[in-house]
Formats: C-alpha cells, structure tokens, sequence
C-alpha cells in the first residue's frame, strides 16, 4: 500500500522544465555562464524583468566566489513575448519553447573555479501556475 501511494505521488508533480548548464570561453579570462531551459508546451517562465504585482520573476543568483567577478547582469536569450495577463492583470514577460540565461564572468587569475547558485522561476500555461521551482548549478569554469 505504501509503494502504491508513493508511486501516485510522484506521477503527480510535474516538471515541464529541463535545464542544462555549461560555460564558454569568450578571451582571456572572460567567460560566459549559460544556464538553458527547455520548456515541454505550452508551458512558458517568466523574464526577469516581469512587472512587479505578477508572476515570480526569474532571478539568478550567484554563490560569492573570490575568484571571479560578475560582469554586469544576466542576458536573456530567447524569444520574449509580453502580453497583458488578465489573472494577474499586468503585462508580463516571458518565453515559450526555450530560453538561455547569459552571465559574463571575469577570472581574477589563471585559476580553475566552479561558478555555484541557483535559478528561482516559476511556469505557467494557459490554465495554470505551477509553484515557484529551484535550479540549482556548479558549472567549472577553466
């Protein structure tokens, strides 16, 4: 019984969402922190520029390391829809089908690190929000 009613617990959560993280080389000492998002349809997640009194934003946020710098803020990459949301009653951003989340770090020395946080989002599709998820990422950077 208890096998069963497990089983019929975890065939309910869902997760429309699939995230792959990686970096790149972009010169010496500067990298970008790509964190990918898949979305299965119709789901979408928010931009992290969604107005205030909607949906969660996406926020990224980054574990202090000492070894890098964090250059400006993360960019969207994607293609960004903005509708009025009558449930909400606001505009709101957001992507369907995928998004990539760009971070431009800068090395502080010729060293090897590993670039930790985590990514708050929520989704959405026409007929329903799913609670706020986490993601979390180490990506090596060398």
């Amino acid at each position: 019984m208890l096998t069963l009613l497990s089983t019929s617990l975890f065939a309910q959560i869902e997760n429309p969402v699939t995230w792959f993280s990686m970096s790149r080389k972009k010169s010496d000492k500067v990298y970008e922190v790509v964190l990918s998002a898949s979305l299965k349809k119709p789901w979408h997640i928010y931009s992290q520029h969604t107005a205030d009194g909607g949906p969660l934003p996406t926020k990224i946020t980054f574990a202090a390391n000492p070894l890098i710098q964090l250059a400006g803020q993360a960019v969207e990459n994607g293609s960004l829809e903005t509708i009025h949301d009558e449930g909400f009653n606001v505009e709101v951003k957001y992507f369907a089908d995928k998004v990539e989340f760009v971070q431009t770090v800068k090395m502080k020395g010729n060293v090897r690190t590993n670039v930790k946080g985590k990514v708050e989002y929520m989704v959405c599709n026409d007929g329903k929000c799913l609670p706020p998820a986490k993601y979390p990422f180490d990506i090596k950077i060398q």
